[in-house]
């Protein structure tokens, strides 16, 4: 790749030399491993029992935001999905869709991002597509990950809740959605919020060594808090009750969500997620999950009541009580 070409030419979709350099000196020096340095037409892989699949595209604007990048979000998002479902991540696919002209320099933070992320989990890209399209075609830079693992904990499903489960939450919610918002509408507000990006194996794998009876897991991207509990509530045929004081919510996303009319339970998070466990392991668990980065703010937050099937009730601090709904549109476009 020449030192003169600062930014992304349709050559380096092209199949040619301008191509080649740019995966070998770009991606291939990121994700290296074995599997994709072999340059086959597909991975050879080997899998062991119970194999959990996903795949994700990310067309998040902007493509950088406080706590994150499109890329940092690519990989955990995919990781995160196999993580909820028990499963160990192992192998990604990735694939760029590239706009003519994207900086290269801005190229590279995105990727190298992505080679960091991968490093909290042990996966690997061990296969890939690179396309570049004219400019206007795209926004810049979109992004697909499939990702595919070992499947150590069977049964979490959200199928699987019953009377009684403990819900808990892995920590202050709404920071994605909050964060994409400053980003986009050029916010100057005195304010240090992130966006939660984060894998989540590690402390999933921690509470499954721990022998935590995980009932459902899910991260509560697209849709929140409220997508997730209502989600789990039809799919099990069971209500859920949730205090609304116990949620943990930070100040500067209470501050945006007053700002704009949003309520902080259907805003997006991407390194968060939501837990049903027995009553008898809840306080186990929450011990375990506190013990990760940025999870302080953890909390028991409600319970199964199979008396309101398929409803969840949000209790307020003024002992009245409403339904928790499914959030209705889109509140914002492109956040992951």
């Amino acid at each position: 790749m020449s030192e003169n070409k600062k930014t992304v030419q349709l050559a380096h979709g092209g199949g040619g030399k301008e191509m080649n350099q740019l995966i070998k000196k770009l991606f291939f020096k990121a994700f290296d491993n074995p599997v994709l340095q072999s340059e086959e037409d597909a991975a050879a892989l080997t899998f062991n029992g119970p194999t959990a699949f996903t795949t994700d595209s990310f067309t998040v604007a902007p493509l950088f935001f406080a706590g994150g990048n499109i890329g940092k979000l690519a990989v955990a998002g995919t990781v995160n999905d196999l993580a909820m479902m028990g499963a160990q991540p192992e192998y990604l696919s990735c694939s760029f869709i590239i706009e003519e002209g994207f900086a290269l320099d801005d190229l590279k933070t995105i990727v190298h991002s992505m080679a960091s992320e991968l490093e909290k989990s042990g996966a690997k890209v061990v296969c890939g597509d690179t396309k570049v399209v004219p400019k206007g075609c795209a926004d810049g830079l979109f992004i697909n990950t499939s990702g595919v693992g070992h499947i150590k904990t069977q049964g979490i499903s959200v199928k699987n809740l019953v009377q009684d489960d403990v819900i808990i939450v892995s920590r202050d919610i709404g920071r994605h959605g909050a964060a994409i918002l400053m980003a986009r509408e050029g916010l100057t507000l005195e304010s240090d919020l992130t966006s939660d990006c984060a894998t989540l194996w590690p402390a999933m794998d921690a509470l499954m060594q721990a022998g935590i009876d995980i009932h459902a897991a899910r991260d509560a991207t697209r849709g929140g808090l409220s997508a997730v509990l209502n989600e789990w509530a039809k799919a099990s045929n069971i209500g859920i009750d949730v205090d609304e004081d116990k949620i943990p919510v930070c100040d500067q996303v209470k501050g945006l969500c007053e700002l704009y009319g949003f309520e902080p339970f259907d805003l997006a998070n991407e390194g968060t997620f939501i837990l049903a466990v027995p009553q008898s392991d809840a306080e186990k668990a929450l011990e375990i999950i506190k013990q990760f980065d940025f999870s302080e703010s953890a909390a028991i937050i409600g319970s199964v009541n199979e008396e309101r099937a398929g409803k969840v009730v949000l209790k307020t601090p003024w002992g009245s009580s409403r339904y928790l709904d499914v959030p209705h549109g889109e509140l914002l476009p492109r956040i992951c």
